[in-house]
C-alpha cells in the first residue's frame, strides 16, 4: 500500500530556516521532519511513498539524491565512460516518488494530482509536518473492517485544527475546519482512503479539510480511528523546539523504530 505525503503547500512561515526550504524538510535531530514521518510508516512495512511537493519542490527532491548517495559507498570511474558504481547501499529501501504538484495548489488538489501514481487501490495519507506513534496497522484494519471511503485519525488536543463530531459507532457526524480549539477530538491526519475518494475532489482549488471531509461527513462516508497516544504538529518554532527537546532526550514517542 502507498502513503502519500502532503508536503508541497506554503504553509506557516516561522522561522528564517522556513523561509528556505518546504516546513517538511526543516530538521529534528538532523533529518527532516518529512524523513522521521516516513520512518514511522517503514517500521510498520510501508515502504512506497509519493510525496506532494510544492513550495521549494526542488529542495525535497535534491535531499533524496543526496541522501542516496551520502548513505552509499560511490566509486567515481574515469577512466571507462565517466562511471559511478555504488556500492553497500546504507540507505532504506524505500520506493520515493516526488511530485510536482505545483505552487499554489490546495490540499485536494494536491492528492488529486498524483492519483495516477496510486492507481485504483487504496491508499494511506498523511500531512509533512506532524509526528504520532500510532500503530498504522491498527489504524488500517479498523479501516478495512468498516467499509468506508476515509478514515482519520482523532486526537484529543488543544488545537486549531479539524473539529469533529463523533458518534458512538466511531462515524464521523460533521466536520469543520479551524475553530477555536473546545476540547473536541481533531484531525491528526494519518488517513487511509478509498479510491472513490478522487471522485469528491474537483482540481486544483479543492481544499481536502473542507467540501470533501464535509462532504463525506454528511453522506457517513468518513470514520474516526481515536488514538490517545502521542500526536504533535509543527507549526511554529515553539512546537519544533519541544520536537528537538524529546528527540535529543531521546524520549522522542514517535520513534518506533530500533535503528
Amino acid at each position: 500500500m502507498k502513503v502519500v505525503l502532503l508536503a508541497g503547500g506554503l504553509g506557516t512561515r516561522f522561522s528564517e530556516e522556513s523561509e528556505f526550504k518546504p516546513k517538511p524538510m526543516i530538521e529534528i535531530g538532523g533529518m527532516p521532519i518529512l524523513w522521521h514521518i516516513m520512518k514511522s510508516y517503514s517500521y510498520y512495512g510501508y515502504k512506497e511513498f509519493i510525496i506532494c511537493a510544492g513550495y521549494k519542490q526542488h529542495i525535497i527532491k535534491e535531499w533524496f539524491a543526496d541522501y542516496f548517495l551520502h548513505t552509499s559507498d560511490i566509486t567515481f570511474d574515469f577512466t571507462e565512460g565517466n562511471r559511478m558504481i555504488v556500492h553497500n547501499q546504507h540507505t532504506e529501501p524505500w520506493k520515493v516518488t516526488v511530485v510536482d504538484t505545483g505552487f499554489n495548489t490546495m490540499t485536494g488538489g494536491r492528492i488529486k494530482r498524483v492519483q495516477p501514481y496510486i492507481g485504483n487501490e487504496p491508499f494511506m495519507m498523511t500531512y509533512g509536518d506532524g509526528v504520532c506513534d500510532v500503530n498504522v496497522n491498527d489504524l488500517l484494519a479498523f479501516h478495512k473492517a468498516h467499509g468506508r471511503i476515509a478514515t482519520l485519525t482523532a486526537v484529543q488536543q488543544k488545537q486549531q485544527k479539524g473539529v469533529l463530531s463523533i458518534g458512538g459507532d466511531n462515524a464521523v457526524y460533521s466536520f469543520r475546519e479551524k475553530n477555536s480549539g473546545d476540547g473536541a477530538q481533531i484531525n491528526a491526519g494519518y488517513m487511509v482512503l478509498e479510491p472513490a475518494i478522487f471522485d469528491y475532489i474537483e482540481g486544483d482549488s479543492t481544499v481536502f479539510e473542507q467540501e470533501p471531509l464535509e462532504r463525506l461527513a454528511a453522506e457517513r462516508e468518513l470514520m474516526s480511528y481515536s488514538h490517545t497516544g502521542f500526536w504533535q504538529c509543527m507549526d511554529n518554532k515553539r512546537e519544533k523546539d519541544l520536537l528537538e527537546k524529546l528527540w535529543a532526550a531521546n524520549e522522542a514517542p514517535w520513534k518506533v523504530w530500533n535503528e
